[in-house]
């Protein structure tokens, strides 16, 4: 889960001020980012004019990519701080190793869940036996700051609670639908949920008025709010809603991301998310220094070494922009 950028910028983020405080319907655009050498991504957040959704900071959708000729996924070891990163798959395999000692093949629809805390390190790599597509979606969770330094943990589980209507089978990977609740671990007031739709579906599904919510499409022909959102493409839908209207035109499936609004303003630079410049020079210092983030074992390749940082201070600001 991993920012690759080799010319990494700042993402000032967080805090209510650009929180939109009623229902919208705004289209967000990826930007497409290579993902080690075989995976190219589209990067949804941080987007320009849409930083967070929720405590969600950062999502990538990739795939469906045919790698029956190819290595897949190789993403070497690389540090992360201050967040949780959320794996997820429709089709194919990711090969998880972590600076705990974790090792894990995470298969679709299963919750590949890594809480950095202080500090850890980790690689994603396709097995060398592998299916012959790879898709899914990357994705980060911001850390509150009473739990920003918890100690690094990783979860899977793969079994999931469901809720289910006509034509639709929600999945719920973190946090709470409809009374539904993720066993995966929360530090902040959150859902995250995968929506199988069935060609056909007009459905409505219950939310919560004081979340602010988007919905990823993953595949197929959906609208969502009325709206059509295509594949690689996510529908920022702001607070106020009860309930929202979902219609498919084929079978698809999209990602509901939603939670109270992120109150704390954040600095997000490559893979670190902190309070201050200093935090970020600091856990960049410690990763190129081989100190803090401990080490990666069973991974055949060395670690991303780190970007330079941006000439002058990193500094907070609010969520859009």
């Amino acid at each position: 889960m991993s920012n690759l950028d080799r010319e990494a910028v700042p993402t000032l983020c967080g805090g209510r001020g650009f929180v939109v405080a009623e229902p919208v319907r705004e289209l967000l655009s990826p930007r497409r980012v290579q993902l080690g050498e075989s995976t190219e991504v589209r990067r949804l957040l941080p987007n320009l004019g849409r930083r967070m959704v929720g405590a969600w900071a950062f999502v990538d959708h990739y795939g469906p990519d045919d790698i029956a000729d190819e290595p897949g996924m190789q993403v070497p070891p690389h540090p992360h701080i201050g967040l949780q990163t959320v794996s997820w798959l429709h089709e194919g395999e990711v090969l998880h190793r972590d600076s705990t000692g974790s090792l894990q093949t995470i298969r679709p629809r299963e919750l590949g869940l890594m809480t950095s805390g202080r500090a850890i390190s980790h690689s994603e790599e396709s097995p060398r036996s592998h299916a012959r597509f790879l898709h899914g979606a990357q994705l980060w969770v911001a850390l509150p700051d009473a739990h920003r330094h918890v100690e690094p943990h990783f979860e899977h589980h793969a079994a999931l609670p469901t809720v289910t209507a006509p034509g639709l089978t929600a999945t719920v990977l973190l946090g709470d639908l409809d009374g539904s609740v993720s066993p995966g671990t929360a530090y902040t007031p959150i859902v995250g949920a995968d929506l199988a739709l069935t060609r056909g579906a007009d459905v409505r599904l219950p939310l919560d008025p004081d979340f602010e919510y988007a919905v990823l499409s993953m595949s197929g022909e959906a609208r969502v709010d009325g709206v059509p959102v295509l594949p690689g493409s996510m529908l920022y839908l702001g607070c106020g809603r009860s309930e929202l209207p979902l219609r498919a035109e084929s079978d698809a499936g999209l990602m509901l991301l939603g939670g109270e609004p992120f109150a704390e303003e954040l600095v997000m630079w490559w893979n670190f998310v902190g309070r201050s410049h200093e935090d970020i020079a600091q856990a960049r210092r410690d990763w190129m220094e081989g100190t803090r983030f401990g080490e990666v074992k069973g991974y055949a390749g060395a670690p991303l070494p780190a970007p330079e940082l941006p000439p002058g201070q990193l500094k907070k600001r609010g969520r859009t922009g």
